[in-house]
C-alpha cells in the first residue's frame, strides 16, 4: 500500500525515517527538522496500521517492507528505523539500498518459537489504552510535553490487528539481522532492555558500528535530542 508520509526540508540528500510500534511519523518531530538543517530531505512514513496509513489485518513483515519501498525514494543517503521500524528497514534494506543505515534499539535474531495470539493482542490493547498523556508524563518524566503529546496521539490511531498479524507471521522465522549492504550503525540506550552488551558485541563482530546514549529510554532521542544527534553527526 502507499503509506502516509511526513516531510521536512528540500535538500539534495534524502533521509528515510521509519518509526517503531505504536508510534507514527510524528515521532520524528525533532529529528526530521534537525536532518533538514543538515541538508537532507527527511521523509518519514506511517507504517501500516499506524498514524494515517491504512490498516492491514493480513500483514506480514514483507508486506510492511514492500509498503515502505513503494512510498519512499530509492537509494536514500540515509535510512533509519526505530525498533519495529528497524526490523522493517532490515527486511527492505537490500532493495532500498541506502548509502548508510541506522537501526535504533532494534533487537535482531530468529522469530519467536511460539506466539499466543490472543494474549499478545490483549497485551497490545492494554498498552494502547494505557498510553495516555497522564501516564506518559508520570512514567517518562524526561520526555518533553511535545514528545508525550505525539506518542499519545499515535497510540490512539494504532491498529492492534495489523501488528498482531505482522508478529504472527514471524513465528519460527529466520534470523532477521540485516546484511551489510551499506555501512550500518546501531544506536542503543545505555543501559538497554533490547540491545544487551552481548548483543552489541555480536553486532560489532558482524561489522556493525554500535553507539550508545547514556540514560536514554527505548525512544532514544526523546529527552536526549542533543546526545542523539551528536551520535549521528559523528557517523553520517
Amino acid at each position: 500500500m502507499a503509506l502516509n508520509v511526513l516531510e521536512w526540508g528540500d535538500g539534495d540528500r534524502t533521509a528515510v525515517l521509519i518509526h517503531g510500534m505504536m508510534g507514527d511519523s510524528g515521532s520524528w518531530w525533532e529529528i526530521g527538522p534537525a536532518l533538514a538543517e543538515r541538508g537532507y530531505r527527511a521523509v518519514a512514513v506511517d507504517l501500516p496500521g499506524h498514524g494515517c496509513s491504512a490498516r492491514d489485518p493480513d500483514s506480514d513483515l514483507e508486506s510492511f517492507a514492500m509498503s515502505v519501498l513503494e512510498s519512499v525514494p530509492a537509494r536514500p543517503a540515509l535510512a533509519m528505523g526505530h525498533s519495529l521500524g528497524g526490523s522493517v528497514l532490515a527486511a527492505a534494506v537490500s532493495r532500498l539500498r541506502p548509502e548508510r543505515a541506522v537501526y535504533v534499539e532494534t533487537p535482531f535474531g530468529p522469530g519467536r518459537a511460539h506466539l499466543d495470539v490472543a494474549a499478545f493482542a490483549a497485551g497490545l490493547e492494554e498498552a494502547k489504552t494505557a498510553r495516555t498523556v497522564e501516564n506518559l508524563r508520570r512514567e517518562r518524566p524526561w520526555w518533553s510535553e511535545r514528545d508525550i503529546a505525539v506518542e499519545a496521539e499515535a497510540a490512539s490511531l494504532f491498529d492492534v490487528a495489523t501488528t498482531v498479524s505482522l508478529h504472527a507471521g514471524r513465528v519460527g522465522g529466520p534470523d532477521n539481522t540485516p546484511p551489510l549492504v551499506a555501512p550500518s550503525l546501531m544506536i542503543r540506550s545505555d543501559p538497554s532492555q533490547y540491545i544487551s552488551e552481548e548483543a552489541a558485541d555480536s553486532l560489532r563482530a558482524r561489522g556493525f558500528e554500535v553507539r550508545s546514549v547514556a540514560g536514554a529510554g527505548h525512544c532514544v532521542w526523546y529527552g536526549r535530542h542533543e546526545e542523539f544527534m551528536a551520535v549521528l553527526d559523528g557517523w553520517v
